[in-house]
Formats: C-alpha cells, structure tokens, sequence
C-alpha cells in the first residue's frame, strides 16, 4: 500500500513527509479492518485501496490551496476525500458531514487515535447547511450524487470566492453539460475540470467558483432536489 501510495503521489507531482504517507495507509488500513463489522467500502485489496481511496482523495490538493482554508467534505462516507485531505494538509480546518451515524462514530474514535484533526458531524447535507451556510472557503464531494444535484447540496456552503470540488469519474464532462442552469442559479461559475488518470481509469475534479451567494431558497428538501434538479 505505502509503495502504491507513493508512486501515485509522484504522478501527481505530489511531495508528502513519511509521517503523513504513513497515517494515510493507517487509516486506509483501519477502514479496511472496520469493513468486517461496518460495510465502509467495497475496496479491500492494499494496491487499490491505495489508488482509489487514497491517491483518487489527494488529486484536489493539485486543483486548491487548501492551506488557513476551511473545508467542508459534504457526504463523507468513510472520510474519503477529507481525511486524506486533513492529513496531506493539517494547516486546513476539515469538517467531515455525513448522515450515517454508525459512520461518523467510527471517524471520531479513529482520527484522535491517529493523531487527525477534524470536526465530524452526523447530519444530512441539506439541513445542515442552514447553520454552516456559506462558512467555508473550499466543499468537496466524491461520489455523492450526479453533478446537477451534488451542487445544491454543496454551494450553500461555501463562502463567495470559494469553490466547490466536485470528484467525478469518466462521465464528468456529460454530468457538467446537465449543468448551466444549476450552476447560474446557485451563484457558481466553472472555472476548469481537471483530469487525472488512475489506475488506466479516468477520474476527473471539476471545480467550480462560488462568485455570487447562493439563494436562501436553496437547498431544497433531498426529495424536491432529486424529483426536479436545477
């Protein structure tokens, strides 16, 4: 796993200490454990938790400047991508948002153990957003919903000149064209789609900057947004 690792983060021009590659692959192999008892994933063999939790986690380092930012990772699951994020970059505050409570209690038994700093909290992304309402600099999200609903989940998080990093595999760019009229409305602006290449697959973070607020009316309730997407 820490060799997989560390050829995935030279592709990705990438510089981490030994400290950080190794709580990486602690936590990897933590989940790996709790997967016996918890279904946290569906990946379990070293080399590809490497490239599809860990290195897939990292490529938003290479889209943002994540240092003195505050960063929210709206659908968390197992922490993928913001505890690889809170690791590979501790001068960022990372808040982790997931609605699966059995899931967040295991994230705030395992990161203290790991020395990771991050704020957990168990709640549905579109209700909690009334209380962090465009309070952070940076939201990320991998493999949450399509593209035209991810994004009224996660803009109202974010502060105006902030962005939202939405991780996407090969259909990112036919989920973005599904979205001009999500992304006007929601006060958001495309600012490029980056593409990375990982394991002979195409994974893709499409970033998108926060240039007007998002309306008050937004986000909706979870059934609205998914009966009618922007």
């Amino acid at each position: 796993m820490k060799e997989t690792l560390k050829a995935g983060l030279r592709d990705l021009g990438l510089s981490l200490t030994e400290a950080q590659v190794d709580t990486l692959c602690a936590f990897a192999r933590a989940m790996v454990e709790k997967n016996q008892v918890m279904n946290l994933t569906a990946i379990t063999e070293d080399t590809q938790v490497a490239k599809l939790h860990l290195v897939d986690s990292l490529t938003v380092l290479s889209c943002a400047d994540f240092r003195g930012s505050r960063v929210i990772d709206v659908g968390c699951g197992a922490g993928f991508p913001g505890v690889p994020l809170a690791i590979a970059c501790p001068q960022a505050e990372v808040t982790l948002l997931d609605s699966l409570g059995k899931r967040m209690k295991w994230l705030e038994e395992i990161l203290p153990t790991l020395g990771v700093k991050a704020q957990c909290i168990t709640a549905r992304a579109e209700e909690a957003a009334a209380d962090r309402r465009e309070q952070y600099d940076y939201a990320v999200s991998r493999a949450v919903a399509r593209l035209n609903i991810l994004l009224e989940l996660t803009a109202p998080y974010v502060k105006v000149g902030g962005a939202v990093l939405a991780m996407k595999g090969a259909a990112a760019r036919e989920e973005l064209g599904e979205c001009a009229n999500a992304i006007r409305k929601l006060g958001l602006k495309l600012e490029g789609v980056r593409e990375f290449s990982i394991d002979g697959a195409s994974h893709a973070v499409i970033v998108l900057r926060k240039v007007s607020p998002t309306p008050k009316c937004y986000p909706r309730r979870y059934a609205k947004i998914k009966q009618s997407p922007l």
